[in-house]
C-alpha cells in the first residue's frame, strides 16, 4: 500500500507543469550550468543629486524588482543639459523632470512625455527664516530673494506679488545656484523657493524656524506636479513594452517606499551613503504621506491640472503658446492594479 501511494505521488509531480509556483512569485533563476537570462539595460536620469524624491528607483534596482522585469537599470547623475532636453535627445531612457519643464519643452517642440508623477501635489513654497518677518507675498518688498535663474521664478514671484497688490520691482534677485539654503539665509538673502519634503525637513532637524507660504495655497493652478518621470516620445512608440516593465517595477518601488518609509530610506543611504542619515529618515517619512496623496494609485496625473497650470503660465509669458495638455502626459503605463 505504501509503494502504491509513493508511486502516485511522484506521478502527480511529473504531471504539475515545470512552471507552477504555490507561493511568492519570484524572478526566474537559471538552473545549473546555465547562463543567466539577459537583461535589457534602461539608464534613469537624475534632476538633481540623489534625494527623497527618488527612492523609489533605488528601491526598485536594490529589491529586484526591474530585475524581476528583465530590466538592469543604471541610474545617472545629472546632466549638464535640463532632463528634458537630456531625453528628447535619447541620451537616457527615462528621467526625473517637473510638469514646469515638460509643458515649456513640449511648447518649444521637444518630444517628451510625462508617465508617471513622483508627488502627487506639490510641496513647494517661499521659505524664509521666522525673524524676517516674510509672512505673504506682500513682504517680500525690500527683499532679498535667492534663485537659480529660471525665468519661472520671476514669474511666480510677480505673479504672487499681483494678487497681493505689491511692487516686484522692490524685490531684490539674486541667483545663489546650488548654495545651500542655510548658509545663504544667514549673509546673502531672505527667502527662496524649497520644497517642504528636504529642506522644510531639515530646517525641522536644525532647528531654524521658517516662514513657509506654499505655492498652491495662493492658487490653485499652483497645485502642478513636481517632479514627474518622463521618456521621449520616440521610446513610448518604438518600445512600449519597455516602458510599461520600467514603470510596473518603478511603482512596486514607491509603493515600498510608502509602506516602509524607514527601511526604504535605509536602502537610499546605503546606495548614497554620504547622505545625511536623520534627514533621509525624516524626509521619507514625510514623502510615505505624499508620494500618492489622495491619488487612487501612485504615479496618477489629472488633465484639469495640467491644463490648468498650463494656462497659468500661458497668461505669465513662460510660453509662447497653448499647450496640447493632453498629449503632455499619459497613465496608459502605470499598474491597473
Amino acid at each position: 500500500m505504501l509503494k502504491k501511494i509513493l508511486t502516485l505521488f511522484l506521478v502527480l509531480l511529473l504531471l504539475v507543469p515545470a512552471g507552477c509556483n504555490f507561493g511568492k512569485s519570484e524572478a526566474v533563476k537559471p538552473l545549473d550550468g546555465q547562463k543567466e537570462p539577459e537583461l535589457k539595460k534602461v539608464t534613469v536620469l537624475l534632476d538633481w543629486t540623489p534625494n527623497t524624491n527618488h527612492t523609489g528607483v533605488y528601491v526598485a534596482k536594490t529589491l529586484g524588482y526591474y530585475r524581476d522585469q528583465g530590466l538592469d537599470v543604471e541610474i545617472l547623475p545629472p546632466g549638464s543639459a535640463g532632463p528634458a532636453q537630456l531625453i528628447a535627445a535619447n541620451q537616457a531612457d527615462f528621467g526625473f523632470s517637473y510638469q514646469e519643464e515638460v509643458t515649456i519643452g513640449r511648447t518649444a517642440g521637444l518630444p517628451i512625455k510625462a508617465v508617471a508623477a513622483v508627488i502627487q501635489h506639490n510641496t513647494s513654497g517661499f521659505a524664509s527664516p521666522v525673524d524676517k518677518g516674510i509672512k505673504s507675498p506682500r513682504d517680500f518688498e525690500g527683499k532679498r530673494y535667492g534663485g537659480w535663474g529660471s525665468p519661472a521664478e520671476e514669474a511666480m514671484l510677480k505673479a504672487l506679488m499681483s494678487q497681493e497688490k505689491a511692487d516686484f520691482k522692490k524685490v531684490d534677485l539674486i541667483n545663489i545656484g546650488s548654495a545651500d539654503f542655510f548658509t545663504s539665509i544667514k549673509k546673502d538673502i531672505d527667502f527662496a523657493w524649497i520644497f517642504w519634503g528636504w529642506t522644510g525637513i531639515e530646517s525641522e532637524l536644525k532647528g531654524v524656524p521658517l516662514n513657509f507660504l506654499r505655492l498652491r495655497d495662493y492658487n490653485d493652478a499652483l497645485d502642478f506636479y513636481s517632479p514627474v518621470l518622463i521618456a521621449s516620445e520616440t521610446k513610448i512608440k518604438s518600445d512600449p513594452d519597455t516602458v510599461a516593465k520600467f514603470i510596473k517595477a518603478t511603482t512596486k518601488g514607491y509603493q515600498y517606499s510608502i509602506q516602509e518609509p524607514e527601511k526604504s530610506a535605509q536602502i537610499l543611504l546605503d546606495s548614497v551613503p554620504e547622505l545625511n542619515r536623520d534627514l533621509l529618515m525624516a524626509s521619507q517619512k514625510y514623502l510615505a504621506k505624499e508620494y500618492q496623496g489622495d491619488a487612487p494609485r501612485w504615479g496618477e496625473m489629472d488633465a484639469l491640472r495640467w491644463k490648468k497650470y498650463a494656462d497659468w503660465m500661458f497668461a505669465q509669458g513662460l510660453i509662447e503658446k497653448p499647450l496640447d495638455y493632453e498629449q503632455a502626459f499619459t497613465n496608459e503605463f502605470l499598474p491597473k492594479e
